[in-house]
Formats: structure tokens, sequence, C-alpha cells
């Protein structure tokens, strides 16, 4: 299992060669969103945050927002390292998070959630490779993560898979 430095070293060292293979085939902006996605995957939307990890206090004073997650996750679990699975949860986990917050803000004249919501589907109906750019550049890194840590699927799946 790589340790944090070890993380950290090969999603910097990786992101741009990530991103310019992508420029290459999907475009500069969408090459660019994945390789930030892929550099903000690993560095702070780590598969270790269900740790107190680097990722986690990369956060700063919002990393309390992550303790309920913590909490909730075991340590390579299928919820926090599984492929795919993973990196839907910590994305659904952060997009309520910031839910909660524009429902907080309303009041004060921010957009409605049920407006910001509408015009995320719309936006991603008329173009949806950024979209598409962001998902595969944070889960790209996932995948690095889990790499590194040297099996790249979580001990839950070979004992359901020995059943």
């Amino acid at each position: 299992m790589a340790s944090g430095k070890e993380h950290d070293n090969a999603t910097c060292f990786l992101s741009l060669p990530f991103s310019l293979c992508l420029c290459l085939l999907v475009g500069l902006a969408n090459g660019l969103i994945a390789g930030l996605a892929f550099a903000f995957g690993g560095l702070w939307l780590s598969p270790d945050l269900d740790t107190y990890s680097k990722a986690l206090k990369r956060w700063g004073p919002l990393k309390g927002l992550w303790w309920p997650y913590r909490k909730l996750i075991p340590h390579r679990s299928l919820f926090s390292h599984g492929p795919l699975i993973g990196t839907a949860l910590r994305l659904t986990y952060l997009i309520s998070w910031t839910a909660l917050l524009l429902m907080l803000l309303q009041p004060l004249g921010f957009p409605t959630l049920l407006s910001v919501t509408k015009a995320c589907k719309e936006q991603l109906r008329l173009n949806p490779q950024p979209f598409l750019s962001l998902l595969i550049g944070l889960e790209a890194s996932a995948w690095l993560h889990l790499i590194l840590d040297g099996d790249p699927l979580p001990a839950e799946w070979h004992r359901w898979r020995h059943r």
C-alpha cells in the first residue's frame, strides 16, 4: 500500500501527461477539465478520505464536512475504494453538502437548488462532454490510487467473488 506522499507524487507527476493525452483525444477544453479533475480527485477527493489522511487535511477548515463520511465508511471498503462506486459516493456526498449550502443561502438571494439543478441538466443535455471529462478525470485518479495500493479491488470484492 502506497503512502500519502507516494499517492500525491504519482498524481502530480501524471496529471500533466494525462491532461495532454486527453487534449489530443477530446480537445483542449475537455482535456484540461479532465486533467484538473484528475489532480483534484487525487489530491482532494481521494479514496483515503475515509481516514485522517493528507487529502482530508487539504480541506482545511472544511475537513469537518467529511467527518460523517469517515465514521460511516470503513477504510478500504467497497464504498471508499471500490472502482466507480467509491468515486460516485464521494461525488454524491460532496454534491449533497453543496445542495444543503444552496438551500441555506437561498434566503440571501442565492439561486435555488431547483434552478441550479435545471441549469445543470440543460447544460448536460446540450453539451455532455465537459461533464464526462470531469467524471473520467476523477475516476482515473481513483484508479491510480487503487493501483498504487497494490490491489485495485477492495477486500469485499474478493470475499464476494469466492462465495
